[in-house]
């Protein structure tokens, strides 16, 4: 899953359809294109959508920076892992506020510093301290002091440890806006790291292999909607580029509205919006956005499902 540079939550909800997810065929490997745009597809930060919760007004630089473009912060995309169709683990992307440098603090927030805001999402990596991370010699190198987490931590399998160094380069490549390898610099030489080797560049793996295949971007997790209509926004690779949004209540499914995608034959997830009409729907509600089912639910594992509870009012 996560090749050195050198070698080219999911909730279901009651009332969901079983479908099945685009079935991928692509191999795990660092990305190999000259684009560099992040594979997750749009980099804007969820619309406030009349939620009582505080917005920051920047948006993640569409340049690289590795420093704080305001006194209020920045705004950087965070990959946490979830549930994908069968259990397997896969990466789900929020966004959240940093004081100081972003690169830096994007990094501390994945490496066991910070939490999710969606309860289905975590962090693969144990606390680990960071001492800054920047880039150089076309690398974002992430220091860290110490040779602590050598190995593995009990429990964690040698795919976790890769799909948590995914984890880091998805979010660093986010905040940099820009596909460059990351390395580490420990205290010592070639000191592994949750026993994979720290001395070499880490490459983006295949966006098919990697990410789960839709997430929802907003409404974010807990928002109060008070407006009547609900835009959902988020980022899909499902098949044709279609897939179903719903709005649950109580498990029950109060609407069903298709999206439509930007595109689907290629190893990145495209720009969905759809909207809901919220006549007649308050309280709690769960929106829920799939992939769809090619076929009819006879074969793999279900479809890949992001969800957000939500208030409306």
């Amino acid at each position: 899953m996560t090749f050195p540079a050198r070698r080219p939550s999911v909730r279901r909800r009651a009332g969901a359809s079983a479908v099945v997810v685009l079935l991928c065929t692509l191999a795990l490997a660092g990305c190999g294109n000259d684009d560099t745009v992040p594979a997750s597809g749009d980099t804007n930060e969820p619309a406030t959508q009349g939620t009582d919760k505080p917005k920051p007004s920047a948006e993640p630089s569409e340049t690289p920076t590795s420093s704080p473009t305001d006194d209020d912060g920045t705004t950087v995309p965070i990959y946490w892992v979830g549930d994908g169709p069968g259990g397997e683990p896969r990466l789900f992307r929020e966004f959240h506020r940093v004081q100081g440098n972003p690169l830096t603090e994007a990094a501390r927030l994945v490496m066991g510093d910070g939490q999710p805001d969606d309860p289905d999402y975590r962090t693969l990596w144990p606390q680990m301290e960071v001492a800054d991370v920047g880039a150089t010699d076309g690398i974002l190198l992430v220091q860290v002091p110490g040779d602590g987490f050598t190995e593995r931590p009990d429990g964690m399998t040698k795919r976790d440890a890769e799909l948590a160094m995914q984890q880091l380069v998805y979010t660093l490549q986010g905040v940099q806006q820009e596909r460059i390898p990351i390395q580490f610099q420990r205290e010592g030489s070639d000191v592994p790291l949750l026993g994979l080797a720290s001395d070499v560049p880490y490459e983006q793996a295949s966006a098919l292999e990697t990410l789960n295949l839709v997430n929802i971007t907003s409404p974010e997790e807990g928002a109060t909607i008070t407006d009547g209509t609900l835009t959902v926004t988020g980022v899909a690779n499902s098949f044709e580029a279609a897939g179903p949004c719903r709005l649950l209540v109580d498990g029950v499914e109060m609407v069903l509205q298709g999206y439509q995608s930007e595109g689907w034959m290629e190893d990145r997830l495209f720009p969905f919006e759809v909207d809901f009409p919220l006549e007649g729907i308050s309280g709690e509600v769960v929106v829920q956005c799939e992939t769809d089912d090619p076929s009819g639910g006879a074969e793999g594992n279900g479809p890949a499902i992001d969800t957000k509870t939500i208030t409306v009012e």
